[in-house]
């Protein structure tokens, strides 16, 4: 069985990353505070600083070029799932 992996909503990313950015707190205080990982706050808070108003914005705010990656691993799967699926057949 593989263990899911933890969601957190926009709204608290942006909550997460306050403190460091507004506050001047240490990454590694405020993750341990909110019981995440270090590395993931920081990565919040590069995206934070990058993306401004879009960041966090989930999949429907993807930049066009996140989008077609997104697409082509879509496709990706799909294709490998039908020629395992054509190759067990042929057997």
């Amino acid at each position: 069985m593989t263990a899911q992996r933890k969601s957190y909503s926009r709204q608290f990313k942006i909550d997460a990353v306050r403190p460091v950015t507004d506050q001047g707190h240490r990454i590694t205080a405020a993750a341990r505070n909110l019981e995440i990982s270090p590395n993931l706050l920081g990565k919040w808070k590069s995206r934070s600083a990058e993306e401004r108003d879009r960041a966090f914005s989930g999949k429907d705010q993807m930049t066009p070029e996140q989008e077609e990656l997104f697409r082509l691993r879509t496709e990706h799967e799909i294709l490998k799932k039908a020629a395992a699926f054509f190759a067990k057949e042929s057997i």
